[in-house]
């Protein structure tokens, strides 16, 4: 049998690139971009072209748990369906929840979103996503009146000026950031960068601004006064297609430039150049990201970046507009399909009855959740104070994820019911499950995702289902039958493949649509097996009986606000939630590094992505570094209100004084004290819901011990055994095996028995081989 090749889309970041997976003779897979596919055009990053690393079935979970022991899938789906349905008879609908992520396909979300708002009757449903892009949804539905990413990855390349905010694209974005590298050497692009840090995207960058973290709307309320002081604002196209500028304008006006320089941190000439070059260049793009969204102001930063785009009509047409690129690679399709809590599929609202009223006669479910559900943040407290009582998590490790993640896990250990479907068998929060369910993981899905850019393209399958292992919209579907059933709709769910949810939920946004929402893909509502298998990217709306085209938004108004008229919405500059004190003087910022993806259960198994940075780390400036008394590759413990953890240290003129930065990615499964959402309070913007993740008051100090160790070995070391014996450990995946860093604060008496420790050596068996050596000082 010869190789075989499948067209696919990665699993990482929303830039949605194309995959060629090919099979080959001896089991492996080989890795290439998809030269066809109009995301990447064949570019790939570090984390996509090792996904062939990826895909062991080591730490697999391949059969149903319940209670610890493996059980037959009908026993487990009865026991899902049977306690979530007690729960809601005994306490209401309100008790449950579904905690799911942007790494499930859109048909996944589907049946995820109709389950628990159709026929539980619950808004109760939320998704990771809320940690990483809600504030951009709330700022766009502000703004437009409905969740429309106006532009497409083409205007990175025919904008003259691209500002990118809040975003370190060159790391998390990697094939957008090739793509404008590509388009400043043909056309000369501009690029201002505008980051606490100097991260690796400053090096194409011509003017970077480090502003104070949380500073971003006053920066950009001052560049609102300087368009119209400068005659760049379009008196035409704000008085035909847009209210409130008067309001904003007058908002903004507050502030004057000696303030916006205290504020941000920057000197007025500095803002005075970033103003000038947004004045003088027409086609400007504003790409932001995490360092936006992840703040008790993120709405409002998203808002006051649209402001200036709508002041100058810079939107919806080549080379213009905000742009809005997501982390994960269906945080798209999950907005699309309604699976954040306050909103309903199809992007209809959870607050318009008639919208509710499409929705329920759609799906012909007894009822329909007609209040806004809990997000993230208050469905953890939820879970804590005995509100809800059952949850099922998919595909995403809130113990490790979530801010003040050590409360998560208490609530988690003390919820009655906690189900979770996941492909790893040893993560942080599936140690806490009542019931476990084995999922498909990639390579082995089938379905869609939608990009950054709205393009929806197919993640197919190459790889069998492993042991038992089932797709997640599979899972929920079952579960669906046996509640439904108590309403007579068991067929509510009676899906038989992937393509007959796609072709449910094309025809739901055509549903009574005609223009009125923003997205519509009715055209594919009646797709064959076939054409779905064969289904080439494409971006929406791709309403009936049209075709697929390319398509931006709003250049000449329509937006789906009742006057169809876009709203500036004013935003007074205001504080981040917590401030520095004597206690906690230091600023942390917390974000992606390069070759990483969130908890590491996929590129933790690449040996070539983990000798990037094989350590959890945190960024310390020298003068900073010098007053504490740390020296780079010592450690350092990191403290706030909430926890502690301990870090390597490096240091670095990349950030502010006053400010440092530590990687999300690290769980107690690869080190010993790095969960670094533990340090983080969960503050929250008022109208995303979306915590404060880049601003945390901490202290460092030295952690000082006795004695520090190297660890190679052809097996996996026994370090999560050894507890807090040890005070430092970390350990990650080499060529040959494994590696760790240890170090603690007394030395043993017995140096071989404490090796047999580290290792597993079982008692009588030995001195380690000769395969592994342990150095101690």
């Amino acid at each position: 049998m010869g190789d075989v090749t499948v067209r696919t889309t990665c699993p990482y970041c929303g830039v949605g690139c194309g995959v060629l997976a090919t099979q080959k003779s001896d089991g492996s897979v080989a890795i290439a971009g998809d030269t066809e596919h109009p995301a990447n055009f064949g570019r790939l990053c570090s984390k996509g072209s090792a996904l062939g690393e990826t895909l062991a079935l080591d730490d697999r979970l391949l059969h149903p748990m319940v209670g610890g022991e493996r059980a037959s899938w009908e026993h487990a789906l009865d026991r899902v369906a049977s306690r979530f349905s007690q729960t809601i008879a005994e306490h209401g609908p309100d008790s449950v929840a579904f905690y799911v992520s942007g790494q499930i396909l859109t048909e996944d979300y589907y049946v995820a979103n109709k389950l628990m708002k159709g026929f539980i009757g619950s808004a109760n449903i939320d998704t990771n996503s809320r940690l990483c892009m809600a504030s951009s949804v709330a700022g766009h539905k502000r703004a437009f009146g409905s969740d429309t990413v106006p532009g497409t990855y083409e205007d990175l390349e025919l904008a003259d000026l691209v500002v990118l905010v809040g975003s370190n694209l060159a790391w998390c974005h990697p094939v957008l950031y090739q793509r404008l590298v590509a388009a400043r050497e043909k056309r000369g692009t501009k690029i201002v960068v505008i980051d606490p840090r100097r991260t690796a995207t400053c090096e194409i960058a011509d003017l970077h601004l480090p502003l104070v973290p949380g500073s971003d709307v006053a920066l950009f309320n001052g560049l609102l006064m300087a368009l119209a002081g400068g005659n760049a604002t379009r008196a035409d196209f704000i008085a035909a297609h847009t209210t409130g500028f008067k309001t904003a304008f007058a908002t903004a006006s507050q502030m004057p430039i000696s303030r916006i320089a205290g504020v941000t941190g920057l000197s007025q000439a500095q803002l005075y150049q970033f103003y000038d070059l947004f004045v003088a260049h027409e086609r400007v793009v504003t790409v932001y990201s995490q360092g936006v969204n992840q703040s008790t102001a993120g709405t409002d930063k998203v808002n006051a970046i649209i402001n200036c785009h709508l002041a100058t009509g810079r939107i919806g047409k080549p080379g213009m507009g905000p742009f809005s690129v997501t982390g994960q690679p269906n945080a798209m399709g999950g907005r699309e399909t309604g699976g954040l809590a306050n909103m309903l599929a199809a992007h209809m609202d959870l607050d318009n009855a008639e919208h509710r009223r499409i929705v329920q006669t759609f799906w012909g479910s007894p009822r329909v959740a007609d209040k806004p559900g809990l997000k993230a943040v208050d469905m953890f407290r939820a879970v804590a104070d005995g509100r809800i009582k059952a949850i099922w998590i998919m595909a995403t490790n809130p113990v490790d994820s979530m801010p003040q993640a050590d409360d998560v896990r208490a609530a988690l250990q003390g919820c009655p019911f906690v189900v979770v479907s996941d492909v790893s068998r040893h993560t942080d929060t599936t140690a806490l499950a009542h019931v476990l369910l084995p999922s498909a993981a990639w390579g082995e899905k089938n379905g869609t995702v939608t990009n950054s850019e709205r393009r929806i393209s197919r993640q197919r399958s190459f790889l069998p289902l492993p042991g038992e292992a089932r797709p997640d919209w599979w899972q929920l579907a079952e579960v669906g039958k046996r509640i439904a059933k108590n309403a007579g709709r068991a067929d509510a769910f009676d899906y038989t493949t992937p393509a007959d949810i796609f072709r449910e939920y094309a025809a739901m946004t055509g549903c009574e649509n005609n223009g009125t929402r923003d997205l519509d893909i009715s055209a594919c509502e009646r797709f064959t097996e076939d054409q779905y298998e064969r289904l080439e990217p494409f971006q929406w709306p791709r309403p009936k009986k049209t075709a697929a085209q390319e398509r931006r938004f709003f250049a000449d108004g329509g937006f789906y606000t009742p006057d169809r008229r876009a709203r500036f919405v004013a935003t007074a500059f205001r504080l981040p939630a917590a401030l520095i004190s004597e206690t906690f003087p230091f600023v942390l910022n917390t974000g992606r590094i390069r070759d990483q993806w969130h908890t590491m259960t996929r590129t933790g198994k690449a040996a070539r992505l983990m000798s990037h940075i094989a350590e959890p780390f945190v960024e310390v400036h020298p003068d900073d570094a010098t007053r504490l008394g740390l020296r780079s590759a010592e450690l350092a413990t990191v403290e706030s209100e909430r926890g502690s953890t301990v870090l390597r240290v490096l240091v670095t003129d990349r950030l502010r004084k006053g400010t440092v930065f530590a990687p999300i990615h690290w769980t107690d499964q690869l080190a010993s004290n790095a969960r670094v959402d533990t340090l983080i309070a969960s503050a929250v913007d008022p109208v995303s819901g979306q915590p404060e993740l880049k601003h945390t008051p901490v202290r460092i100090t030295p952690f000082a011990p006795a004695w520090y160790g190297f660890v190679v070995s052809v097996a996996e070391p026994a370090l999560r055994k050894v507890g807090s014996s040890v005070g430092y450990w970390a350990m990650a995946r080499s060529k040959q095996g494994w590696r760790a860093e240890l170090a603690g604060h007394a030395s043993p008496d017995d140096w071989t028995e404490r090796v047999r420790d580290f290792l597993a050596v079982p008692e009588g068996g030995g001195a380690p081989d000769e395969a592994t050596e342990i150095l101690a000082d």
